[in-house]
């Protein structure tokens, strides 16, 4: 049911040209010009969450060769940082960005590496925040897309002069260990959350063509 809604609501949507540019290969569903944009961002057939495909305020961003898609807020500028796949931050509020690290693993499921708590713990400490911050794991939880395990969590790391709330998820697809981060300085946090929830939600590894 979701579905039709969508493609009600999408003319109403005025699809930018960083959208536009998205390879539309993923599914043939190229004759309904309006939603061809997101044909690689988001199967269609799947129940998971329109509502995030959907929002206004967000461009889709795809890595074909990596194979992950996401949605990211408009108006955050793509910066190059050393380790990161993909990093794009508002301008304004620094702290606030989203982050992608690709890795390669042996592993084929990330339940392979352990429980949520834990395995969100570790990343955090090792990966995900300095050795100087001070970091709290604040909630870990598990969910299946099209098939596949996602982690996702929420923490806090804290440092001398300001604190970060962050959203993660994790995931492994292609031989790779996947880790989205989005975050925001905890003052702000109030006020920004559901746009970094939109973030992580629409956090997606699509399988390579074999």
């Amino acid at each position: 049911g979701r579905g039709v809604s969508f493609l009600v609501r999408a003319d109403q949507s005025s699809f930018s040209s960083p959208a536009s540019t998205i390879s539309s290969g993923r599914r043939q569903l190229v004759a309904v010009g309006m939603i061809a944009p997101f044909v690689s961002l988001v199967d269609l057939t799947s129940s998971t969450s329109f509502a995030a495909e959907n929002k206004k305020g967000f461009l889709p961003v795809t890595d074909n060769k990596d194979g992950y898609s996401f949605l990211y807020p408009f108006g955050w500028q793509e910066v190059t940082i050393e380790g990161q796949d993909k990093v794009y931050k508002d301008v304004i509020e620094p702290l606030e960005s989203v982050s992608v690290t690709v890795f390669p693993t042996n592993k084929e499921d990330i339940r392979d590496f352990g429980p949520p708590d834990q395995v969100a713990g570790t990343l955090i400490k090792k990966v995900l925040a300095p050795p100087s911050q001070k970091t709290k794991l604040i909630e870990a939880k598990e969910q299946e897309v099209d098939g596949r395990a996602y982690y996702t969590f929420e923490f806090v790391a804290q440092a001398p002069n300001f604190t970060r709330h962050a959203l993660s998820a994790i995931v492994i697809g292609n031989g790779k260990l996947y880790t989205l981060t989005t975050g925001a300085n905890e003052r702000r946090w109030g006020k920004v959350k559901d746009q970094l929830q939109t973030i992580v939600e629409s956090f997606k590894v699509t399988n390579f063509l074999k």
